[in-house]
C-alpha cells in the first residue's frame, strides 16, 4: 500500500502513525514524502516542502517497485504538491484512494495553505474513492460554519460529494454526545452511522490512523462499509491504549 504524506518529527502523526497503522494491520507501506515537519505535541516548529518533481518521482518508483493495493494521501500543504500528486496518481479506477483533508496540526498550525485547499477541491477529489474529514474539516472544505446536529451534517456532507469523490466519512471525534458517530454518506442518498461508545481520551494521529487502517481494510478487499467499520475499531483501541 502506498503512502503520500508528511513526516512528523514527534512521531506522533503523519508517514510514522501511518506505518505503525500499517504493520499492526500486516500491510506492506510504500512511501512517498511530501513535506519534513518539525513539530511537537504543542506546536508546528518548521515545515520543508518536498521539490514537486521528487514526489513525482517517489509515487512513480513506488508504483514500478511493487503491486499497490490502495493508497492513502495525508498532508499536502500547497498548491504545487497537490498537482503533482494528481498528476502522478494511476487511474482512479485501478486502485482504491483514501484522502485525509489534512488542513491544520492538532497544535493549529497551517498545514495546507489556501491555494492548495483550492486545488484539493478542485483537482484531487474528483480522482479520490474516499475523503475522511472530521466536523471542522468539512466547514472549513466549505467555507461554512461547522455543523451542529446530525442533519446538518450529512447536508455537508452531501455538499462535499457533490465534489467528485465517490464517499465521504465524516468523522464524529469533535461532536458531543455519548457516542462517537461517524457518518459515511455515499451516493443516491445513503447515509451509513458507524457508532460506539466515545472514549474519553485523545491522542495525535488519530485523522492519520483511521485514514490508514481504511486504506487498507479497501487494499484487502473489503467493501467500503466494512473497511470503515474495522478502521474505526482500530482507532477505538487506539484511544483506550491497546494499540
Amino acid at each position: 500500500m502506498l503512502v503520500i504524506a508528511a513526516t512528523d518529527s514527534s512521531g506522533g502523526a503523519g508517514l510514522t502513525r501511518d506505518v505503525r497503522v500499517l504493520t499492526d494491520l500486516s500491510v506492506d507501506a510504500l512511501c512517498a514524502v511530501t513535506a519534513v515537519t518539525a513539530q511537537s505535541d504543542s506546536r508546528v516548529a518548521a515545515v520543508y516542502h518536498i521539490p514537486p518533481e521528487v514526489i513525482r518521482a517517489q509515487i512513480l518508483a513506488a508504483c514500478e517497485a511493487r503491486r499497490v493495493g490502495a493508497i492513502k494521501i495525508g498532508m499536502l500543504g500547497t498548491r504545487a504538491t497537490v498537482e503533482a500528486v494528481v498528476q502522478s496518481l494511476p487511474p482512479s479506477a485501478a486502485v482504491p484512494i483514501v484522502l485525509d483533508p489534512v488542513l491544520v496540526s492538532s497544535s493549529g498550525g497551517v498545514l495546507l495553505d489556501a491555494e492548495g485547499r483550492a486545488a484539493m477541491l478542485e483537482r484531487l477529489f474528483p480522482r479520490v474513492t474516499i475523503v475522511t474529514p472530521n466536523v471542522p474539516e468539512a466547514a472549513a472544505l466549505l467555507n461554512e460554519k461547522p455543523a451542529t446536529g446530525e442533519d446538518a451534517l450529512i447536508r455537508q456532507g452531501q455538499r462535499l460529494l457533490a465534489l467528485g469523490p465517490q464517499v465521504v466519512l465524516l468523522k464524529g471525534g469533535h461532536s458531543e454526545g455519548e457516542e462517537a458517530v461517524d457518518l459515511l454518506v455515499t451516493g443516491h442518498g445513503i447515509v451509513h452511522r458507524i457508532v460506539s461508545a466515545r472514549v474519553r481520551a485523545t491522542s495525535r494521529g488519530t485523522g492519520c490512523a483511521l485514514a490508514s487502517a481504511i486504506a487498507a481494510g479497501l487494499a484487502s478487499g473489503a467493501p467500503m462499509l466494512a473497511a470503515c467499520q474495522q478502521a474505526k475499531r482500530y482507532v477505538m483501541d487506539m484511544l483506550r491504549g491497546a494499540r
